[in-house]
């Protein structure tokens, strides 16, 4: 855990969120901006900064963390219209909190990026 981190005072419930899932290894929440009509954020309850942070001991997280994409976007009805996931990574990439998370986005059509 990093005490400066916003998204592990979340994991340490410091800071309240919307929780829509969580188990021992994410917890997904409603974004505080969204960019769609669903636009969810899954974080691991582990500390990792960037995607290139990321190792062979614990790339095993990303799948998960999809998995548990998969089964929100199921819970709003997203699977057969379509959802998108996105993650970024630092500042050109457009990451703004240095905690790996996933968006979920859906509910409506969605441009862009093909």
């Amino acid at each position: 855990m990093s005490q400066d981190c916003l998204f592990c005072k979340i994991v340490n419930g410091d800071i309240p969120s919307d929780k829509v899932f969580e188990d021992d290894k994410v917890i997904a929440f409603k974004d505080i901006n969204p960019q769609a009509p669903v636009h969810t954020l899954i974080i691991p309850r582990q500390h990792i900064a960037t995607t290139n942070d990321l190792t062979i001991e614990n790339s095993d997280l990303l799948g998960h963390m999809i998995l548990t994409a998969e089964h929100i976007a199921a819970k709003n009805n997203l699977t057969e219209p379509g959802y998108r996931l996105v993650m970024n990574c630092n500042e050109q990439g457009g990451q703004t909190v240095y905690h790996i998370h996933l968006h979920i986005l859906g509910g409506r059509q969605l441009r862009g990026l093909g």
